[in-house]
């Protein structure tokens, strides 16, 4: 009998197959093509490091989402990435650690973590995304973001929208507009998470209500988080947003949460999430950050498409190919290649050219649609 569990893949994990393939090939290209036009080297990070160094390169990475096990030479704990940014934070502080600031760099590949959740079970992602190290200043964040709506829209992303947030905001009012007590500023951050007006006023942050109005376009929120700094604390965070969105004004369509930090805990001054119409949930997040055990100043995006490739893969064009029939000419083929044609070359009389997904046969020395 035969065991229908046999292959199986484990829950969060799949197969590509050939239109999917495609598809994310070709937007790993589109994305990394944009970031090269920009000045972004592409730099490849090893799938596995030592866990000690990883966990140490972005403070609170979270390594035990990470796949673990000993390594058999050195018997220390290794570690398969669910991160890429670490890695090249890493890259940046050694081999680069004496390249010209600011220093632009790109990345691509797979990563894994153990678990998934209920939104999204996938434990398998594309991790796509750049670095600008050395700066974290306004121009610097205002060309990440314009960067990471351009490598969107060149996959074919389309009605791309950025959510903008100030991930420090809780630390800089509690230092001084609206003081806490060290142990409340935890239970705030919690409740404007949670977006709970009951649980703020609970954990002693009833000053930090008119927070949660200042959410929406980005126009109208900037304009009441402007009306909430009466002090002038946020000044020169606010203005920043303005910049920024003037620099992508027109692009994409912006909003603002200024205290949201759903998976940009780890982002200084400045973050942002980016979605894009008709994909499901974020495509990416970037922001403001410093580099752990080094403690340079960063400000980068990851974007994991996986979600914009289900949507496109439907619409990805097959390349048209040549059908080679037996004895043909095989310069006339090599020709075809050279010049940009895909070629499938017959094995026995029956094969199909139409079945096996050619738009052309080779007719002598000339490609003839069938």
């Amino acid at each position: 009998m035969i065991d229908p569990t046999a292959d199986l893949l484990p829950e969060g994990l799949e197969d590509r197959l050939p239109q999917s393939a495609a598809a994310a090939t070709r937007i790993e290209r589109a994305m990394l093509a944009a970031m090269d036009a920009h000045g972004y080297d592409r730099v490849r990070p090893p799938l596995i490091e030592f866990e000690k160094s990883m966990a140490a390169r972005t403070d609170g990475l979270r390594t035990r989402n990470m796949f673990r096990f000993v390594d058999p030479k050195s018997l220390r704990m290794l570690a398969l990435r669910s991160d890429m940014t670490a890695q090249v934070g890493r890259i940046s502080a050694t081999g680069l650690g004496s390249a010209p600031r600011p220093l632009r760099l790109c990345y691509a590949g797979q990563v894994a973590r153990m678990t998934g959740d209920m939104l999204d079970p996938r434990r398998e992602d594309l991790q796509i995304g750049a670095e600008l190290i050395g700066s974290d200043t306004i121009d610097a964040a205002a060309e990440i973001v314009a960067l990471a709506i351009e490598a969107l829209e060149a996959a074919g992303a389309t009605g791309v929208s950025v959510d903008f947030t100030l991930p420090d905001l809780v630390d800089t009012l509690a230092a001084a507009e609206f003081p806490l007590d060290p142990d409340q500023v935890q239970a705030v951050r919690r409740e404007l998470d949670a977006k709970d007006a009951g649980g703020l006023k609970a954990a002693g942050g009833a000053a930090y209500l008119p927070l949660l109005s200042a959410i929406g376009p980005f126009e109208q929120a900037i304009a009441r988080l402007e009306e909430l700094d009466a002090s002038g604390t946020l000044a020169s965070r606010i203005e920043g947003l303005r910049q920024i969105a003037a620099r992508v004004e027109g692009r994409a369509r912006l909003t603002l949460d200024p205290s949201e930090r759903h998976d940009l805990e780890y982002q200084s001054w400045f973050g942002f999430t980016i979605y894009a119409e008709g994909v499901r949930g974020a495509l990416g997040r970037g922001g403001t950050y410093r580099i752990g055990g080094r403690e340079e100043p960063a400000t980068g995006f990851s974007l994991y498409p996986e979600e914009l490739i289900e949507v496109l893969k439907t619409d990805e064009p097959r390349r048209p190919a040549v059908f080679l029939p037996l004895g043909h000419d095989r310069e006339a083929a090599a020709e075809l290649r050279r010049s940009g044609w895909r070629t499938l070359a017959a094995l026995s009389e029956t094969d199909d050219a139409a079945a096996i997904g050619c738009s052309h046969i080779l007719d002598g020395q000339a490609a003839r649609p069938l």
